[in-house]
């Protein structure tokens, strides 16, 4: 029998349908891999052995009645991030500060999951509360990226904050992962992992559940092996929830469907203002040749400017961490999570808090705090406010002329593991080509096209319009055929 853990998740699920293989012969042969793998690559915070084979056991016993109603993923084997609630196993956002939490309730995006089948193999590794780019902030420590630098043998970020969801599939330990994108945590990961990742439109997945960080940023969306498997993924996440003032009450379209789309007649925007300093000549290349693939495939190319581009860093980082301060209130130590006693009830909050954040989660919500304040609210966070309208202003003026814009989706490729982390602004720069669709609230996906010189994965960015990920899956599904990458990492873990 092949390798079960290297099936794509439409793969697998077709070989559940025809019966080549069970659920629990599934769930098992990843549940393995996860053990002999894990201890090296630290992908999983939890790993949930009896959850997993009793819902795979479950799901085995629904395709064995006949006639019994079965979900889009019926019995799929998936990875959960840790940012989202989880009923009954533990849920941190890898932070201190959450203790041992244990959810008495389900996240609405994990809960559409497992009404279609799916099968949890257990909680994934990511930045503390989603904060970093590249995994090193959680409290369980940084996760390994699959991939190594030639014959360096230095562990290398697998990116962040879902760092954890793309390094488990990307080493074949899910058949694809939930996770979360507030400023490029789905892209960027994916993009240093040879993984699919797209963030959908604001809106379009539920957030009630998932532990908040930014909230009018917050998008989760799916990690995963190919483009079709993210649009599967992400159709079964996606569904309007009275819970989330901020979900939208539409219906979700077919999104498999939509990676057949032809492209041909298409207009693809290329923004002159990604061209960035410094960037590599690789991703350079890469960029045009994605312009080149999709000209081959019939669309036609259009050079556009979107001018507020080079303030959209300076804007996220304010109002990103303003958001998180108020967010990150709520963890007092006194009502759920860990406590650290104090004197009296104000030092009891001061010493929980600085036991409880990291120094990232410290830094930011301080910043968040500052520019809230009295005085410098007006100076830095109603300022950033406006140019995030004028960010989104020039989305709409761009998307009259284009049906989708193609850029790079990281300024580089993965870095080793403390190569970067004394300097937070070169860390935040990991996000200059991410965060500006989450201020605009468009939809963005990661498309692995190419290694570099050092046999490390890049990525291809598409950006749609608000509510047409059909079109960005279309595009997406044509780079990844004429790109035919298929590379994957050698298994140094075994």
């Amino acid at each position: 029998m092949t390798d079960l853990t290297a099936l794509s998740l439409i793969a697998a699920l077709d070989g559940l349908a025809k019966k080549t293989f069970s659920s629990e012969e599934l769930t098992n042969a990843f549940l393995d891999a996860i053990d002999k793998a894990n201890p090296h690559l630290n992908a999983y915070v939890v790993v949930t052995h009896d959850k997993a084979r009793a819902m795979a056991k479950a799901s085995d016993a629904r395709r064995a009645k006949k006639g019994a109603a079965l979900g889009a993923l019926e019995g799929a084997p998936l990875g959960i991030k840790d940012l989202f609630c989880t009923e009954g196993v533990r849920t941190t956002a890898c932070s201190n500060i959450l203790g041992e939490f244990t959810p008495t309730y389900e996240s609405s995006v994990t809960a559409n999951l497992w009404r279609e089948g799916a099968v949890m193999l257990g909680k994934l590794n990511m930045d503390e509360f989603a904060m970093g780019s590249s995994n090193e902030t959680s409290r369980f420590g940084p996760v390994a990226n699959p991939w190594r630098r030639g014959k360096d043998n230095s562990n290398l970020t697998p990116g962040g904050s879902s760092g954890g969801s793309a390094a488990a599939t990307a080493a074949n330990l899910c058949l694809a992962a939930t996770a979360t994108d507030t400023g490029g945590s789905i892209r960027q990961p994916a993009a240093f992992t040879g993984t699919v990742g797209i963030k959908p439109t604001y809106g379009r997945c539920s957030r009630w559940g998932i532990v908040a960080f930014a909230s009018s940023l917050d998008q989760a969306g799916p990690i995963a092996k190919t483009v079709e498997d993210a649009a599967l993924m992400l159709r079964s996440m996606c569904g309007h929830d009275p819970k989330d003032s901020t979900s939208l009450p539409l219906a979700v379209p077919d999104f498999v469907k939509a990676c057949g789309r032809s492209v041909k007649g298409l207009t693809i925007g290329v923004p002159e203002e990604y061209r960035v300093d410094g960037m590599p000549g690789e991703i350079d290349a890469l960029w045009a040749q994605g312009v080149a693939w999709l000209q081959a495939a019939g669309a036609k190319i259009k050079s556009i400017s979107l001018p507020h581009t080079k303030y959209a860093l300076p804007c996220y980082y304010i109002i990103a961490p303003a958001e998180a301060s108020s967010n990150l209130a709520r963890y007092d130590g006194m009502r759920y999570g860990a406590r650290v006693s104090g004197k009296d009830l104000l030092s009891s909050y001061e010493a929980t808090r600085a036991s409880g954040f990291g120094a990232e989660v410290q830094r930011r919500v301080l910043i968040g705090t500052y520019v809230l304040s009295a005085g410098y609210y007006d100076a830095y966070y109603l300022r950033a406010q406006k140019v995030r309208t004028r960010i989104a202003e020039d989305f709409r003026t761009a998307f009259a002329d284009v049906d989708a814009i193609l850029t790079p989706a990281t300024p580089s490729a993965a870095f080793a593991i403390g190569e970067r982390g004394d300097d937070p602004v070169q860390m935040y720069l990991n996000d200059i080509f991410t965060v500006t669709a989450n201020l605009a609230g468009l939809p963005g996906i990661s498309v692995p096209a190419a290694l570099d010189s050092r046999g490390l994965p890049l990525g291809l960015q598409v950006i749609g319009r608000a509510l047409d990920e059909e079109t960005v899956f279309a595009v997406a599904a044509a780079l990844e055929k004429a790109a035919g990458f298929n590379a994957k990492p050698d298994a140094w873990w075994r």
